[in-house]
């Protein structure tokens, strides 16, 4: 364990939530913050359902499941989170609408209040500039779903210093995660590798190479990934997915990381993928059925 013993989360979704569920199980007490009260009791009644599932597959008891439940507080009032020891920013991939969160989130903070990002992509140095504390800002990156996945990348900003390396690394293996060092250029390692393999697999299906079905078995029997490619977009979110490439494209200049035109459409179309029950699958029938 670490000094850190409070911990805010600002935003509910799916990352948000899944963040505030294993900091709870892990005997933090945890702040969750979104902009409106529905949404944070919809994070509050997604992590329920999630630490049920863990009861039902017997990696945890009830009893954890009780304590960690009522170690979430819902925080309408930003200030509750900037009164804690870690505040953790999960909302939207959109540099603009972090920045602006860290802005309205700094009256509200103590002065020794350590600030992550769990962004995928974005410059940890850039996000930190917009702090009164560059140097106690680091980026979290838990990967999706948090609950299940094992990694954290750590990435530290230019100005990050040692003292908040070391305590973000305790931290996040005090939760049971394996922590990988990432140095602060566009989209860090996983996302580097994983999203444009993703928006090649829409270039493949786009080109007519082959179908929805016919590049998700391929990827799966062929080069034995649990998930197609086409579906794990679906999966984290294909609007994400468009905002990492744009990042990539934007923060490397090279033309390979050109976002594909058919992954624009969807996202334009609000074909999002699982959350929105269309993307490159439709989900709103039994099963998922490909939608090309």
């Amino acid at each position: 364990m670490t000094d850190i013993k409070t911990v805010g989360v600002i935003g509910a979704g799916q990352m948000g939530s899944g963040i505030a569920h294993v900091v709870a199980l892990g005997g933090y007490d945890v702040r969750l913050h979104d902009v409106s009260r529905e949404r944070i009791e919809a994070g509050l009644a997604l992590i329920e359902k999630n630490l049920a599932r863990q009861v039902h597959r017997g990696i945890i008891d009830e009893s954890a499941m009780s304590a960690a439940l009522a170690r979430i507080t819902a925080a309408e009032d930003l200030a509750l989170v900037g009164a804690t020891d870690l505040a953790i920013e999960a909302a939207t991939e959109n540099e603009e609408i972090k920045k602006s969160i860290f802005r309205n989130l700094q009256p509200h903070l103590g002065e020794n209040t350590l600030l992550a990002s769990n962004t995928s992509s974005i410059s940890i140095t850039r996000l930190a500039s917009a702090t009164d504390r560059p140097e106690r800002f680091i980026g979290l990156h838990f990967m999706n779903p948090v609950p299940l996945m094992k990694l954290v990348e750590i990435i530290r900003g230019i100005a990050t210093d040692v003292p908040t390396y070391e305590r973000a690394v305790a931290f996040a293996k005090s939760l049971g995660k394996i922590t990988s060092n990432a140095e602060d250029f566009p989209a860090f390692i996983v996302n580097r590798v994983l999203v444009p393999m993703i928006n090649e697999a829409i270039y493949t299906l786009y080109e007519g190479v082959g179908t929805v079905d016919a590049i998700d078995t391929a990827m799966k029997l062929g080069a034995n990934h649990p998930m197609g490619p086409l579906e794990l977009g679906d999966f984290i979110g294909l609007d994400t997915v468009l905002s990492i490439m744009n990042v990539l494209h934007e923060g490397l200049a090279d033309s390979k990381y050109r976002p594909c035109p058919l992954l624009v459409k969807y996202v334009e179309a609000g074909w999002l993928g699982k959350k929105a029950g269309r993307g490159f699958y439709d989900y709103r029938g039994e099963h998922p059925i490909p939608t090309r």
